[in-house]
């Protein structure tokens, strides 16, 4: 256990900051899922608007948690780049 009071400040900081991280890398995963399972669903049940709604949504996320730095923004551009890559292939 930390003896200055700084230290012990910090401590409780990073618990706060370790939460929010978590509740936000939660939230970025769930959209994740929720899209992919969208856009994997056969072609003639896909609605394309719904589908391209849920990309825009989830690449908003996706963008917000690298700001944050929750994720690596390289991270961020690799998981944007694969889901527009299966938005296009179900639209074409």
């Amino acid at each position: 256990m930390p003896y200055h009071i700084s230290a012990k400040k910090r401590l409780r900081r990073d618990a706060r900051v370790r939460q929010q991280n978590h509740s936000n890398l939660h939230r970025l995963r769930t959209f994740l899922k929720k899209t992919r399972q969208v856009l994997s669903a056969s072609s003639d049940v896909v609605d394309l608007n719904e589908a391209q709604k849920e990309v825009r949504l989830t690449q908003s996320i996706i963008a917000k948690s690298a700001a944050k730095k929750i994720i690596h923004p390289r991270s961020a551009a690799r998981r944007i780049s694969r889901l527009m890559k299966k938005l296009n292939a179900i639209a074409s």
